[in-house]
């Protein structure tokens, strides 16, 4: 699993400030206790200096250096054992000002070795759902909110089945692609069909899904992707190729790349060598990818090169949306 850069620094600052935020509040505990008892903050002085004496016993040479350390151990004891009668007093557990970290697993360090910890994943999951839910309504977007009665139970023309019965396969794949992820037998989708027949809500229901499991998952445009390799290939500012490379590498590399409107950009020579290097690189690489457009697969064969075709015939599993505009249906119910 590879997290975006920018969703990881922005889980790891959250990660930092929380631990900042229980600094904080212990140590106004502690001020608050000092006022309340002065003798504690006396206390806790005392071991301050008893922790200073045992270090410097410790480096002594010579017969008395371990009854010095033995000394100033017992003193150290008898002082805490004070603080704790002290704390408990005022209904207080002795290690209440003591440094907590809120993960045992990694002392809220987020990693745990070379290993990102659970904690960090989960706030990197967090930072990357909200990054997508500003391009995807994933407030009410979820398979448990997908409604099959907009679709129309009677056989379609041409399609020897109703809307609702291909329907119901099609959000079935949908959901087991996104729950078993990476474990399913299908590795790409194609979203094909007219607009407004819930191809990009259920692109939504899969990026959350695969986001919630921890996986890193990449939502855009088709036009706003072939930009960023355009920007990436022709800008000469630097900072501009700069962001174009970060946002090209993230279309290259993130565990799941969800292409939207495929075919609603202006197709030049340019795109071609653009998405080819996408389809392919992602092949390679071995990453998913879910492209959904108003192109048939035929039609995207015959638009796109023949390496194109091949890849999208070949490593693609389509799926099939027909029906009456469920946009339409809504607005006519109000």
């Amino acid at each position: 699993m590879a997290y975006d850069a920018n969703v990881l620094r922005r889980a790891t600052a959250r990660l930092e400030e929380n631990k900042r935020r229980r600094e904080d509040q212990r140590e106004q505990l502690r001020q608050q206790l000092y006022a309340r008892e002065p003798r504690l903050a006396k206390l806790d002085r005392q071991l301050q200096g008893t922790m200073a004496q045992l270090v410097a016993a410790s480096l002594r040479k010579g017969e008395d250096a371990g009854a010095a350390v033995r000394a100033i151990r017992d003193k150290n004891l008898d002082i805490q054992q004070e603080r704790a009668v002290l704390l408990g007093a005022m209904g207080l557990p002795e290690d209440a000002l003591d440094p907590k970290p809120a993960c045992l697993l990694c002392n809220d360090t987020g990693w745990r070795g070379a290993q990102m910890c659970r904690c960090l994943k989960e706030l990197c999951t967090q930072e990357q759902i909200q990054e997508l839910s500003k391009l995807l309504d994933l407030g009410e977007q979820s398979f448990d909110t997908f409604r099959l009665d907009y679709y129309s139970q009677t056989p379609w023309p041409g399609r020897g089945t109703s809307p609702r019965s291909n329907m119901d396969l099609v959000y079935e794949v949908c959901l087991n692609y996104a729950q078993k992820f990476g474990r399913f037998a299908i590795k790409n989708l194609f979203l094909t069909g007219a607009p407004g027949l819930g191809k990009t809500f259920l692109s939504a229901c899969i990026a959350r899904s695969v986001s919630e499991q921890g996986f890193s998952v990449v939502y855009d445009t088709a036009g706003n992707i072939f930009s960023q390799f355009e920007t990436r290939k022709f800008q000469r500012d630097a900072q501009g190729v700069q962001e174009a490379l970060d946002e090209t590498r993230r279309y290259l590399t993130c565990d799941l790349l969800i292409l939207d409107d495929l075919g609603s950009e202006l197709t030049t020579q340019f795109v071609q060598s653009a998405l080819y290097e996408l389809l392919n690189t992602r092949l390679v690489g071995e990453k998913h990818t879910v492209i959904s457009s108003n192109l048939t697969m035929e039609e995207a064969a015959r638009r796109y090169s023949p390496q194109i075709a091949s890849r999208l015939m070949g490593e693609y599993h389509v799926l099939h949306f027909f029906g009456d505009d469920i946009r339409l249906l809504k607005k006519n119910q109000f």
